[in-house]
């Protein structure tokens, strides 16, 4: 393959990243809010959110593995007919019951199309393309994570939690339907037999380690961002319309280098281990900034975290697809994205058992020191690698 795929044959595939973030953020930041149905109790909303995480944690890597066995498309296609019909199953029931049955099903659904997506996008694009390919599908899952909150309130507050999973059944159903007129066919390819020992090996190597590592970091930084800023911004006396802003400002910065960023590796501007050092190190920068007292120090950081996370995605799938056989694509896909989905509880869970024993400036310092650290391995690794490989 030398050139990169139409257009037309990439739109469903970033939809689908876009379905997978909205419908996670939409929901999550949603279920305890101002409407006759939402959830009010804390310890049923803890299980809601943790419910959908911890299936894409159990299942990604399944999935994937799955995607390589009988190809990425019908995997795909079946996550977003799953995804759809549990949206439908409690916009139709609406009934506590549903409500965590349809919860479970979304999050398995989502663990078979957001592997099986990531796959697809590596498989369509030669590997000189891959940088591009993977910004783009970036660019629209971070607007999913940015619109998910607060598009997910407008239909919440207009119709409860009932309307948002409608428009969900809507959109997972919607973007089905082009993927299977638009994506065109990826048979599996042919392999050798593997065991789980060989499994183990391969995702031991340093070419996957070190990425994952690379991803898993971002996405604890971009979580802590998105859960921690907010709260620096009102110690700093920001207001409630202001602290949402932080937000926004973070994301929008992730959504905004990811092409850029994909497009410099393609380019040859750009080495992706040169880049995820500087990832790593922007988004230290950032954590540290947080640590500054005042609304200045809160917003470098929403603007460094988001910018390093950014550049940090696109190029560690990229050098997770390039240091990966094709026929194994989908397995490595699922597997790096439970290194990113261990991140995003993670380094919440760090920062906050800091900031409990000290405070919240010394939770920022805690996990600054990681993504240090993190910089430190990156440099450390082989550079005995082969030409193409070298591109990570």
């Amino acid at each position: 393959m030398t050139a990169p795929a139409p257009a037309r044959q990439m739109w469903p595939l970033y939809a689908a990243g876009f379905t997978t973030a909205f419908g996670a953020h939409g929901i999550a930041a949603n279920l305890g809010g101002f409407s006759d149905d939402a959830v009010t109790s804390l310890l049923v909303l803890g299980g809601l959110l943790a419910l959908y995480d911890g299936a894409e944690v159990l299942l990604k890597p399944l999935f994937g593995t799955l995607a390589d066995r009988i190809g990425a498309r019908p995997v795909l296609l079946g996550g977003l007919v799953a995804f759809a019909a549990a949206s439908a199953a409690y916009a139709v029931a609406d009934s506590p019951g549903w409500l965590w049955a349809a919860r479970l099903g979304q999050g398995a659904a989502a663990s078979a199309f957001s592997p099986s997506a990531s796959a697809l996008v590596a498989r369509l694009n030669p590997a000189a393309g891959h940088g591009r390919a993977f910004g783009s599908y970036g660019f629209y899952k971070s607007i999913g994570y940015t619109l998910g909150p607060l598009l997910g309130g407008i239909l919440v507050w207009a119709g409860g939690l009932r309307l948002l999973f409608t428009v969900l059944a809507v959109l997972g159903a919607a973007v089905a339907v082009w993927a299977a007129f638009a994506v065109p066919a990826a048979p599996p390819l042919p392999k050798a037999r593997q065991t789980v020992l060989d499994l183990a090996r391969r995702l031991a190597e340093p070419a996957f380690l070190g990425p994952t590592a690379a991803l898993a970091a971002a996405t604890a930084a971009l979580s802590v961002g998105v859960g921690f800023l907010p709260v620096s911004g009102r110690a700093s006396g920001l207001g409630t319309v202001a602290t949402g802003a932080l937000v926004s400002v973070l994301a929008a910065c992730a959504a905004l280098v990811q092409p850029r960023a994909g497009r410099a590796l393609d380019a040859g501007r750009l080495t992706a281990r040169g880049g995820i050092v500087a990832g790593l190190l922007l988004t230290a920068a950032g954590l540290t900034c947080a640590m500054l007292p005042g609304p200045a120090g809160v917003l470098a950081a929403a603007v460094l975290v988001g910018a390093g996370t950014g550049l940090i995605t696109p190029l560690g799938f990229a050098a997770l697809a390039a240091a990966t056989p094709r026929e194994r694509l989908g397995q490595t896909m699922g597997a790096a994205e439970l290194g990113r989905e261990l991140g995003d509880a993670g380094g919440p869970l760090l920062v906050g058992a800091v900031a409990a024993v000290a405070t919240l400036t010394y939770g920022y310092a805690a996990l600054a020191v990681v993504l240090a650290a993190g910089t430190v391995l990156t440099l450390a690794r082989r550079r005995t690698a082969p030409a193409d490989a070298d591109r990570t």
